[in-house]
């Protein structure tokens, strides 16, 4: 069983490359890790975790975006961004090379929380 990370390890720690062979998260360590990361829900098929903001306009959500998009890349790490009705905001996240969680998708989660972001 993979150990809980606080919100302040996670925010730590650097993503690490994955390309397959690592075992998803349990249900169970998802559960638990997840209470690190608030306002995140877990959802699935596949296995992920989701965020959603409301922006103060258009613009704004642009701009969260670009701050998610640096961090992404610094991380190796990327998540999927949708923009709807030009100002709801939402993120998930996961492993694409398991199909599911692992404790990369937590560290990005804690790391996007700490971005600034003008919302409504």
């Amino acid at each position: 069983m993979t150990d809980l990370s606080t919100t302040e390890q996670l925010c730590s720690t650097k993503c690490v490359p994955c390309e397959g062979g690592v075992p998803k998260l349990t249900s169970e360590e998802a559960q638990r890790q997840l209470q690190e990361v608030h306002g995140w829900q877990l959802q699935e098929e596949p296995d992920r975790i989701t965020r959603s903001w409301t922006v103060k306009n258009f613009m704004a959500g642009l701009a969260f975006f670009d701050r998610v998009a640096q961090l992404a890349e610094d991380e190796g790490h990327h998540p999927d961004l949708h923009l709807v009705g030009y100002r709801n905001v939402t993120i998930d996240i996961w492993t694409h090379a398991i199909g599911g969680l692992s404790l990369n998708d937590f560290i990005l989660a804690a790391k996007i929380d700490r971005l600034p972001i003008d919302e409504k």
